[in-house]
C-alpha cells in the first residue's frame, strides 16, 4: 500500500501518467476503468492502436503495461469509482490519480480520499487546457476548499469542444510528478493548483488555502460518508473558470 498509486480512470490522462510511473520505477499500479475503447480518442490515448477499438480499456491498458514495465505490479480493477466502493479503493493506495472526466467522480473521489486519508491528485484537460490540483493525505486544503460542490449547470466538454493529444500528455505528466513527489515524502506537491494553457504555452501554480468552513475538511465537516445522492452532477469534462482566463 505505502508505494502502491491507484489509477482512476485509463485514458487520454490515464495512459500518459502511468507511462510517466512506469519510467520512474514504480513498483505497483492499481488502475480502474469500466469503458471501451473508442477510434476518436486514439489520437490522445497512447496505449491503444487500431485493432483494440471497441475492446475493454483496462485488459489492453494493464497488458502493455506489464510488458513495457515488468518490474512493475500492475493490477486491473474492473469498473468505475462509485459511493460503494470508492472509500475501499482509496484505502488501496497511498496515492490516488483522478483521471476521470466528469465533476460527480472528482468530488466522489476528493470525499473517498480524505475519508481514508489517501493523497490524491486531481487532473483535467480539455481543449489546450489542463489542470491538476494536489490534496495531500492530511487533507488540508481539498478539493472542496477550492470547488464547493458539483456544479449545477453544464459546461464545455471534451465531446463538444474536444482536447488536444500533448495538452492530456501534459496533464498526465504533472499528475505523476505530483504522485511520486508525495510517494517521496515532499510536503510541498500539494496544496496548488497547477493550470497549463497550451494555447499561450503557460505554466502556472496558485496556491490554495483551506477554508475554515469546507463541509469536507473544516473542523465540524458536514460530510462524514459517502453517499451516491450527493454525488449527480450533469457537468462532464467541464474546466473551472479560476483556470478558464
Amino acid at each position: 500500500m505505502h508505494d502502491t498509486v491507484v489509477l482512476i480512470g485509463a485514458g487520454g490522462i490515464g495512459a500518459p501518467a502511468a507511462i510517466a510511473l512506469g519510467e520512474a520505477g514504480l513498483r505497483r499500479l492499481l488502475v480502474v476503468d469500466d469503458d471501451r475503447v473508442e477510434l476518436s480518442n486514439l489520437h490522445r490515448q497512447l496505449l491503444f492502436e487500431r485493432v483494440h477499438v471497441g475492446a475493454p480499456k483496462l485488459a489492453t491498458f494493464c497488458a502493455v503495461l506489464r510488458q513495457r514495465y515488468p518490474a512493475m505490479s500492475v493490477q486491473a480493477q474492473p469498473g468505475k469509482a462509485t459511493a460503494d466502493n470508492a472509500l475501499a479503493l482509496a484505502q488501496q493506495g497511498a496515492v490516488v490519480i483522478d483521471a476521470t472526466d466528469n465533476f460527480a467522480s472528482r468530488f466522489l473521489l476528493a470525499d473517498a480520499c480524505h475519508l481514508a486519508g489517501t493523497a490524491v491528485v486531481h487532473a483535467a484537460a480539455v481543449r489546450w487546457r489542463a489542470t491538476v490540483m494536489t490534496c495531500a493525505a492530511a487533507g488540508k486544503p481539498c478539493y472542496r476548499c477550492l470547488f464547493e460542490d458539483i456544479p449545477a449547470a453544464a459546461g464545455i466538454d471534451c465531446s463538444s469542444a474536444g482536447v488536444l493529444a500533448p495538452v492530456c500528455g501534459v496533464a498526465g505528466a504533472l499528475a505523476a510528478d505530483r504522485a511520486l513527489r508525495l510517494l517521496a515524502g515532499d510536503a510541498d506537491a500539494a496544496g496548488h493548483i497547477i493550470s497549463y494553457d497550451g494555447h499561450r504555452d503557460r505554466l502556472r501554480a496558485v496556491p490554495i488555502s483551506a477554508r475554515a468552513e469546507c463541509a469536507l475538511c473544516s473542523a465540524q465537516p458536514a460530510i462524514g460518508s459517502l453517499r451516491a445522492s450527493r454525488y449527480t452532477n450533469p457537468a462532464s469534462c467541464r474546466l473551472p473558470a479560476l483556470v478558464s482566463g
